[in-house]
């Protein structure tokens, strides 16, 4: 096993075996009430702090209340998304400390919504940071980045196209911090229509992403299993990438709130058939994002078996 997993991993928790016994452990315990889980969904602006940085954040609580096919949970910020934020741009963080993660590394992001958090909170630690999500959160997301950004704004540019297949490619919006800041962007992704395919990246030289993440997507049972083959078929980029610097697996890093105990097993059991998976420990989590506090980190390897679609 490559050198950073393996000290990775021993930094976590053993690996789960049973899902059924990890849901079990997780809301056995006293879990406080965070009810849906949203900062405040009345609110227009929500002034949030990830990694000692302030930032505001623009979202819609209209959206929100909307009937808008295809769902409106992104159109607002969640409890869990600065604290999670935080966590992955912290110095102390294994995925940095194990050398999983570094200058040149490239991160995507499922479900974004509105937020840009954790590409802020990366900003300045990473290469290269892809946020995805569904079309309508993207005029407030690129706000938020403009706004947010050190310096200079994000540049905004939008192409669509589509693959030979069943699935559409996805449309781009571009968008670059200072000279020392990785190069953030915005892609149009559906789990369910859109094909994932190494033009994620954005670049020419870059083929696979070193690490997916995703914060607080699993909370609707009909979105597990296109949810979970995303995060496969996303890992799976790196098996075809050649290039020198892709000789790590993709590491796919879930955060959420414990919500529902049903909704989380038929999560987990989906994602452990296709990936290895452990669970970050309580003691290498800020308090706001322990298990104690209603929340959870994973951290999955794509299975040998999976490596090939």
């Amino acid at each position: 096993m490559e050198e950073g997993i393996a000290a990775l991993i021993d930094s976590l928790e053993p690996e789960i075996e049973d899902p059924e016994e990890e849901t079990f452990l997780l809301f056995s315990q006293q879990i406080p009430s965070l009810n849906l889980g949203f900062i405040d969904p009345r609110a227009s602006t929500i002034e949030v702090t990830v990694d000692q940085k302030d930032y505001t954040i623009h979202q819609s609580p209209s959206i929100l209340s909307s009937n808008r096919a295809g769902g409106t949970t992104g159109a607002v910020i969640w409890k869990i998304t600065p604290t999670f934020a935080s966590w992955l741009a912290s110095p102390s963080n294994p995925l940095f400390t194990c050398s999983n993660l570094s200058a040149s590394s490239s991160v995507l992001e499922l479900g974004c919504g509105i937020s840009p958090l954790s590409a802020l909170g990366l900003s300045s630690r990473i290469a290269r940071y892809v946020l995805t999500d569904q079309p309508y959160v993207q005029r407030l997301l690129q706000r938020n980045l403009e706004e947010n950004l050190p310096s200079s704004g994000a540049s905004s540019s939008a192409n669509s196209s589509r693959s030979r297949g069943k699935k559409r490619r996805a449309t781009t919006t571009g968008g670059h911090g200072t000279p020392a800041a990785a190069d953030i962007r915005f892609v149009t992704l559906d789990w369910e229509t859109d094909e994932v395919t190494p033009s994620l990246t954005g670049s020419d030289q870059v083929h696979s992403f070193d690490a997916v993440v995703a914060c607080d997507c699993v909370y609707n049972q009909p979105l597990v299993a296109p949810f979970v083959q995303t995060c496969a078929d996303a890992c799976r980029l790196r098996t075809r990438d050649s290039s020198d610097e892709a000789t790590r697996p993709c590491l796919c890093v879930i955060g959420q709130q414990l919500r529902n105990d049903d909704v989380f097993e038929t999560w987990l059991k989906a994602f452990h058939t296709s990936f290895h998976v452990w669970r970050v420990p309580d003691a290498a989590l800020p308090k706001e994002l322990q298990s104690t506090a209603g929340f959870v980190v994973h951290v999955g390897v794509l299975r040998q078996e999976h490596l090939q679609a």
